[in-house]
């Protein structure tokens, strides 16, 4: 039988996309007040590998990932996605120029993996609570980011990885000096 241990904390992130650039700092602001300090911002990336998003949100439409100070249990995953739809509608309702102005996708990183939250189910997704799902999107093999099957086509392109890969390095700093404290 195998022992059970306790996990170690992840840190999570923030992904937005928005097709109102000019909001992202207020959008940053939000997710400090809602999470905690932000101690990793990515570049603004164009979001084109899909039109999935053009019709509620508009266009162009952009991408930020926005990695938070403070590891946390994994466990918070789906109460952080029910948090951040609601961050969404409150944006929602402050634009009447589109449906939705702002996309907010909650997820972490572990040394291994990339995990997204979902509110959509599908066979590669385990339920959390609520109605939240998880997905592992990318997992680190090898010294670099691989996809899955069923990674995104905008994280399938690996325009992300060096964001990633900054906050993996982050990620592991936190950790050991987490065990010299101890």
């Amino acid at each position: 039988m195998g022992k059970v241990s306790s996990p170690q904390p992840v840190k999570y992130f923030v992904g937005l996309l928005t097709s109102r650039p000019d909001a992202a700092a207020e959008i940053e602001k939000r997710i400090s007040m809602e999470f905690g300090a932000v101690d990793l911002r990515s570049d603004s990336f164009p979001f084109d590998s899909t039109d999935y998003y053009e019709k509620e949100m508009g266009k162009p439409i952009t991408r930020r990932f926005f990695g938070l100070s403070e590891l946390q249990p994994a466990l918070l995953l789906a109460e952080m996605k029910l948090k951040t739809n609601g961050l969404e509608t409150l944006f929602a309702q402050a634009d009447s120029a589109v449906r939705r102005p702002v996309n907010l996708d909650p997820g972490y990183i572990e040394q291994s993996k990339i995990v997204l939250a979902s509110t959509k189910n599908f066979y590669h997704r385990i339920l959390l609570a609520g109605g939240i799902y998880a997905e592992v999107t990318m997992h680190f093999e090898d010294g670099g980011w691989k996809p899955l099957p069923w990674t995104f086509p905008d994280f399938r392109g690996g325009r992300y990885n060096d964001f990633f890969t900054r906050l993996r390095e982050i990620y592991r700093s936190q950790l050991r000096s987490r065990c010299r404290l101890r």
